[in-house]
Formats: C-alpha cells, sequence, structure tokens
C-alpha cells in the first residue's frame, strides 16, 4: 500500500509528463530550438519506425529538427489520449495519439502520429529519453480521401510508401501494446 503522499506524488509525475507531450507540439509548431533542448535528456534517441528518423544525444536531435523545420511552414501539432506507465520512480513510458495540419514542402498535409514515448526524470523534471514516432497516414489534404484506403498512406517525401499502423492491416500483430494493457 503506497501512502498518501507517494499517491498524490505520482499524480504530479503523471500530469508533469502529460505536460511534456503537449508541450512538445508547442515547441515543433514554434520552430523552439532552446525548447528541444529542454524537453529531452542530453542521452535521448528520436526515432521514427520508417527509419527517417534516427538520432541519438540531444545535438544530433536538433540537427534533426532544424532539417525539419526547413521543409514545413506552419505546423499545427495536436494530442489526443495519453497512456502512461510509471517503470520506477523516475523512469516512465507512454503511448500518445496525435495529429498534425502541416505544410510541407509548400503542399498542405495532414498527418496522423502515435509516438511511444521513454520518460525520465531529471534534475529539470520530466523529459524524452526517446521517442519513436509512427504514421496512419500523412497525406497532401486533396490526397486524404483517396489515400487513406490505401496501403500507401505515408506521402510525406514525394513517394507513396506503406503507413506504419494499424500493424494488424500489414499482417503483424503489435507486441508492444501488451505491455500497455491492464
Amino acid at each position: 500500500m503506497t501512502t498518501l503522499e507517494e499517491r498524490i506524488a505520482r499524480i504530479e509525475d503523471r500530469t508533469e509528463i502529460a505536460d511534456l507531450a503537449v508541450l512538445y507540439g508547442y515547441v515543433m509548431d514554434e520552430r523552439d530550438v532552446d525548447g528541444i533542448r529542454r524537453i529531452f535528456c542530453d542521452d535521448a534517441t528520436l526515432r521514427s519506425a520508417d527509419g527517417v528518423f534516427a538520432a541519438s544525444g540531444i545535438e544530433e536531435i536538433v540537427r534533426t529538427y532544424e532539417g525539419r523545420f526547413a521543409a514545413l511552414g506552419p505546423t499545427n501539432h495536436f494530442t489526443h489520449g495519453h497512456v502512461i506507465r510509471f517503470d520506477g520512480p523516475d523512469s516512465a513510458r507512454g503511448l500518445l495519439a496525435s495529429h498534425a495540419e502541416v505544410v510541407r514542402d509548400e503542399k498542405p498535409m495532414l498527418v496522423a502520429l502515435r509516438y511511444q514515448d521513454s520518460y525520465r526524470r531529471t534534475p529539470e523534471g520530466w523529459k524524452f529519453a526517446d521517442r519513436l514516432m509512427s504514421y496512419m497516414y500523412y497525406v497532401d489534404v486533396r490526397e486524404y480521401r483517396e489515400a487513406l484506403g490505401t496501403a500507401l498512406r505515408v506521402r510525406a517525401y514525394g513517394d507513396q510508401r506503406p503507413a506504419d499502423w494499424p500493424e494488424v492491416l500489414n499482417g503483424t500483430k503489435p507486441r508492444w501494446l501488451a505491455d500497455y494493457l491492464r
């Protein structure tokens, strides 16, 4: 049995982690490089299921985002459901559903994202230790209706690529999901 103080501390931790996930969207939309340094651990990793992102350490993460910002016009990131599980007093992991409206290479695009995160408590507060992003779609708004019913729903890079999820449509079952179900 945990004490009331421990339970309150856990609620405060959960709230801080949830805020971190929302702040990520604001940092991206405002192109806040200092903000990137404040929300990621110095030794963090940033990855994407399609392999486009593979950065280790804060300086490489910053350079990765600076490259991404160069291809983007206005963006609007927003979060949906967030599941957080604690692995210890100073580490946690989470699943976050998200969408974004972006202008990429002068094309208006819609993006459905999922993030699988690891969080770590630091002296400055909770930060991302690892962020893995994946896409259900990343399409030009004019192609949304046609693209949504196909397997090739990622069109951010000038070609048509398979979507990362739902994994069951690709013939696999997500092994990671069971770690979050109780």
